[in-house]
């Protein structure tokens, strides 16, 4: 509806002003409160200075050139020159009827499917998945489903950190300490994986000849020694099994691309630098001097492709797989879900790659930056030792509160349920609630984590959403009604405000999957299915269903069901699961 009014009132811009204002945004949007409408057109402001004339004038001048096609109220103008819009209700019934038979609810396809590349995740072979990941990992998950069901071609990629010196670290330690580990599959548990990780990062900080013997290891990785190649990949084959666990819990599929993929072609990354003339050679490094980037003492701060050594960090690899994606996988969009305190780095490694040429006209590079996880004093979340929370505790914390919860409930209602149904329920309350105080959250913001608050029935939580889902479920029963064969021809009658209301907010959900796709903003969704949660429940609570006339009842059931269904819908893009029962 929304892109109607846009092209309706670009099209009234183009007769009442000329052809020159055919590129300008007619600024239509929701309306910020009901009593205004159901969209406003807000162009007539900013054309005030370009025409030269009242605001309200050229908003006359619009609304006298606009053909509405008798779908809308008569247009108004509000204060200094706002267009009110209010739709026809019969056009709102027309439209949920439509939506309602339409398998994607209304959401419309892009108009042209491209490749896009959501890089998230990202955890480092050898360590466990902690608290940190979990924001990166479900953040990216949901814009990768959001942008598949918009119609792009998604490549799903996890840029594992499977190299570096920290290996040849690792793998020079464990031949003395724990040589099992190296030639044995599933000889050591991640954990003590990691204990004898840290053991290794003590040696190599104290002892000179160990740091040595260490680099030379990675000198035998680099060359394709069979040994040393044989215990890197043992020990990416133990951290994978572990980090499977976490992605079959979550329901997360990734492609997996290490830094190791782009080793080969890291070279040609400082040859491309060479040729653009971008490159120097500075204390023995290589480098790319950068616009806007200063150290503290205010002198130029260079992005470091190739150190003294010869060795490559991870600008190099980064460019590398940068070039990769654009030459090979053709992606015109390529997103990074990362914490924000890599966005500086980011802005570096555009920048190079925009000087050396990387970066055709048609390809998009985004940053999404996220803000930390931390604990309800507004600290870090750490254990009591300090350590940082692994990922699998916290989420098998979050089913085992919501099972204890649902345990309570069921006893206070004097529900006797299967150990089965308990068991679903709770690990899909529990981990639903961790992913949707997450989402919910704007993803550029810390926030404070609270298994009461994101567990609560009440407010903007998963189990407040599932509920309500439930309950039209419940309704289903109550009535003995398949709601699948509900007549899909069925006049819809709005006879309450809050019918309307309720259809209103059924119908924005395209613009807001198109407002996510843009701003990559998962929060937004998130508040769109708890107002209309909110909305269904005053619906409910002001219009018989089961009770009401025949025509009616049908009706109402089809504002329900379509409810239901955009909350399964928008819930499956938040990676989150319904239930049928609670």
């Amino acid at each position: 509806m929304i892109d109607k009014l846009r092209n309706l009132f670009t099209s009234a811009l183009i007769q009442a002003f000329g052809d020159e204002l055919s590129s300008i945004d007619p600024l239509v949007v929701p309306a910020s409160n009901p009593k205004f409408g159901d969209y406003q057109c807000n162009v007539a402001l900013s054309l005030a200075k370009t025409l030269q004339q009242p605001p309200r004038l050229i908003a006359q001048t619009i609304i006298n050139n606009v053909k509405l096609d008798n779908f809308c109220e008569p247009l108004e103008i509000a204060g200094p020159g706002f267009i009110n819009i209010k739709i026809k209700p019969e056009y709102i019934a027309k439209k949920i009827k439509l939506a309602y038979q339409d398998d994607y609810l209304g959401i419309t396809k892009s108009d042209e499917s491209y490749n896009i590349i959501v890089d998230f995740s990202s955890p480092n072979i050898a360590k466990e998945m902690h608290v940190g990941h979990l924001r990166s990992t479900i953040i990216g998950d949901s814009i990768a489903r959001i942008l598949e069901l918009r119609g792009y071609n998604v490549l799903r990629l996890n840029h594992v950190g499977d190299w570096g010196t920290q290996f040849g670290m690792l793998i020079n330690y464990l031949r003395t300490e724990k040589p099992e580990v190296l030639t044995t599959a599933n000889a050591v548990e991640i954990g003590d994986l990691v204990t004898l990780y840290k053991q290794a990062k003590i040696k190599f900080d104290q002892d000179l000849d160990f740091q040595e013997q260490a680099r030379q290891e990675v000198v035998k990785l680099q060359s394709k020694d069979p040994e040393s190649i044989k215990a890197w990949q043992l020990l990416c084959e133990q951290s994978r099994r572990e980090f499977e666990i976490i992605y079959q819990l979550l329901d997360i599929k990734l492609t997996e691309r290490g830094e190791s993929f782009y080793n080969p072609f890291l070279q040609d990354i400082i040859t491309d630098l060479e040729d653009a003339n971008i490159l120097t050679e500075d204390q023995g490094a290589k480098c790319v001097f950068l616009d806007g980037f200063v150290n503290k003492e205010g002198n130029p701060l260079p992005l470091i492709v190739q150190k003294s050594d010869g060795g490559y960090n991870y600008a190099t690899t980064d460019l590398a797989a940068l070039k990769y994606r654009i030459n090979e996988d053709k992606a015109r969009r390529i997103i990074y879900v990362t914490d924000a305190g890599q966005s500086n780095h980011f802005a570096q490694v555009f920048q190079v790659a925009k000087k050396a040429n990387f970066i055709p006209e048609n390809v998009e590079l985004v940053h999404v930056p996220f803000g930390l996880v931390l604990a309800e004093d507004g600290k870090k979340i750490k254990t009591r030792s300090g350590e940082t929370i692994r990922l699998k505790d916290l989420l098998d914390e979050a089913v085992n509160r919501a099972k204890l919860d649902l345990q309570k409930r069921l006893q206070t209602e004097e529900r006797n349920e299967t150990e089965d149904f308990i068991n679903q329920v709770s690990k899909i309350v529990g981990l639903s609630a961790v992913k949707y105080a997450d989402l919910s959250q704007n993803r550029t913001t810390d926030y404070k984590f609270s298994y009461d608050k994101m567990l609560s029935l009440q407010g903007n939580t998963a189990p407040y959403l599932l509920y309500v889902y439930v309950r039209v479920q419940g309704i289903s029963r109550k009535g003995n009604i398949d709601l699948n064969n509900l007549n899909s021809e069925t006049p819809i009658i709005f006879t309450q405000d809050s019918e309307l209301v309720l259809a209103k907010h059924l119908l924005q959900l395209d613009f807001i999957i198109k407002e996510v796709e843009k701003d990559l903003l998962p929060n937004r969704l998130c508040l769109y299915l708890f107002e209309l949660s909110q909305k269904f429940n005053q619906f409910y609570d002001q219009c018989p269903i089961l009770q009401a006339e025949e025509k009616i009842k049908l009706s109402r059931l089809v504002l329900a069901d379509l409810t239901a269904k955009v909350i399964k819908l928008g819930l499956s893009l938040l990676g989150i699961s319904v239930l049928e029962r609670m």
